[in-house]
């Protein structure tokens, strides 16, 4: 067994009702699924869940031992939490088994190390599109993060996919040409509006601001 452990109980009912009494006792539905097999339906400790997920720097990248509902010895992935809007309480959640001994399939987060040098002395800005590269990799062996070196970017740099350097047993999923962080310069201010000339009720022809608004007027007769 691995570090990360979480006790589960099979369930037969399913449903909305269902799954209000659940939690009214403090768990939650889940379902545990892999390819070619029909997926078990669970219930789980939402408090434990979040505890185990906040512990690990890997976050949903955690591989867990689950113990309990007939699936000791399952090793799985959190697919999708599902959460309250309001709350952010745990509602439901998809475990995915996975075979410790195949590679998968998982985006891992990319870290920023470092200020650009072109953001220090250039005036640009960190532009950050891409946060997730998607990997293949042996379960035990998916990196925590990636890491990239943003320090000797100027304005007008970028880093690619391509261009970030992945531990041994890694291989590349996404896009090599996607574009990952870039230092570009601030967009310019949109110039002012000019100020709409108002003319007084019963001015006469000639005062002053008349004419603008008699062009005005000629427009709005067009249209």
């Amino acid at each position: 067994m691995g570090d990360h452990q979480l006790a589960v109980e099979t369930r037969a009912a399913t449903g909305k009702g269902v799954a209000r009494k659940m939690r009214a006792k403090g768990r939650i539905p889940a379902v545990c699924y892999s390819p070619g097999s029909a997926a078990t339906q669970i219930s789980l400790d939402p408090k434990a869940l979040d505890r185990l997920l906040h512990k690990s720097s890997a976050g949903m990248n955690t591989l867990i031992d689950l113990s309990g509902g007939g699936l000791d010895g399952k090793v799985v992935l959190v697919k999708e939490l599902q959460r309250d809007p309001v709350t952010s309480t745990l509602l439901h959640a998809d475990l995915f088994a996975v075979d410790v001994d195949k590679a998968i399939e998982v985006k891992v987060p990319v870290r920023i190390v470092g200020t650009p040098t072109g953001v220090t002395f250039g005036g640009g800005i960190l532009d950050f599109p891409l946060r997730e590269i998607e990997v293949l990799c042996l379960p035990r062996a998916i990196p925590e993060d990636l890491p990239i070196d943003v320090g000797p970017l100027q304005v007008g740099d970028s880093i690619h996919v391509r261009d970030i350097p992945l531990p041994a047993g890694v291989e590349l999923v996404s896009d090599p040409e996607l574009s990952v962080v870039s230092v570009v310069l601030p967009s310019k201010e949109e110039e002012a509006a000019p100020v709409e000339t108002v003319v007084p009720e019963g001015a006469e022809p000639g005062a002053e601001g008349a004419a603008p608004a008699a062009e005005g007027a000629e427009d709005s007769e067009k249209d």
